[in-house]
């Protein structure tokens, strides 16, 4: 199937269950905001999906404090089907569409995938606490729904690898939202949408499609720039401490140098 079919497919699941998935991000919108529908698209595609994930040994591995997890978004050096639903998630009937579920008001797709695209988490992998990045990827627009797909079939709740939210800030428990085969997560980014995710403990491989989607304007009139944000969690005493060290650190670079030091690789280059 091509991008304009898969698009298809999302757009009437997500249209059908509109009024459920406003409810769903409305009861959340006040924290941080998110909502999750299920069975997004036909199993059959789904497990194709996939199936034509990459061997991790053609991936990028992000290996610190912060994470443990491989990436890839060089879409054109896998197989066709994976650039195919990534790039039906841009699709404009779509992007509006969720723009109307979340009320968040002129969003754009990104074709550049900055910080996009398909990631991999394997035993023993994970996320720490953060914020995403706040801006695209030329500090022209600020970033606003990041868009989770997860394909791995029959994945349960006690595997780990899900998506953690923590409204309530670090200092509270976080909400888990299951890494459900065929589910896809809508959730709000912006100066207090921390979330993560917590350590895989399975032989299994977590597999997620990921989009980001940005506005002219930011979520919150209190957001102001900064870079990914990581955080220990909240055992995570020494860990907290140099993470907050290197966030300082970081930050006072792209306030130096706009575009950073170097050009980030995490984009498509077409």
């Amino acid at each position: 199937m091509n991008r304009d079919q898969i698009a298809d497919l999302i757009y009437q699941k997500i249209k059908q269950n509109k009024d459920y998935l406003k409810k769903q991000f409305d009861a959340s919108s006040n924290e941080i905001g998110f909502l999750y529908i299920d069975d997004l698209l036909p199993k059959e595609l789904a497990l194709k999906i996939y199936q034509k994930f990459p061997n991790k040994k053609d991936t990028v591995k992000r290996d610190s404090l912060r994470e443990l997890k491989y990436t890839a978004f060089q879409m054109d050096k896998y197989d066709s089907i994976l650039e195919e639903v990534i790039y039906a998630f841009q699709d404009n009937r779509i992007v509006n569409l969720l723009s109307d579920v979340c009320k968040i008001p002129n969003i754009y797709a990104d074709e550049k995938l900055y910080a996009g695209g398909l990631s991999l988490m394997e035993k023993g992998n994970f996320l720490n606490p953060h914020l995403d990045n706040s801006h695209d990827k030329d500090r022209n627009r600020w970033r606003v729904l990041n868009l989770l797909y997860y394909v791995s079939p029959d994945w349960q709740l006690d595997f780990g690898g899900n998506l953690e939210v923590w409204p309530k800030g670090l200092k509270h428990d976080p909400l888990k939202i299951e890494s459900r085969f065929n589910r896809l997560v809508v959730m709000a980014t912006h100066s207090n949408s921390w979330h993560s995710v917590n350590k895989v403990n399975t032989d299994k491989t977590r597999c997620c499609i990921s989009n980001y989607y940005f506005s002219d304007e930011p979520i919150l009139n209190s957001d102001t720039f900064h870079v990914t944000t990581f955080r220990g969690r909240p055992k995570e005493k020494i860990k907290d401490f140099i993470l907050q060290m290197d966030n300082k650190l970081r930050q006072s670079l792209r306030f130096l140098f706009k575009k950073g030091i170097r050009e980030n690789p995490h984009q498509y280059k077409k």
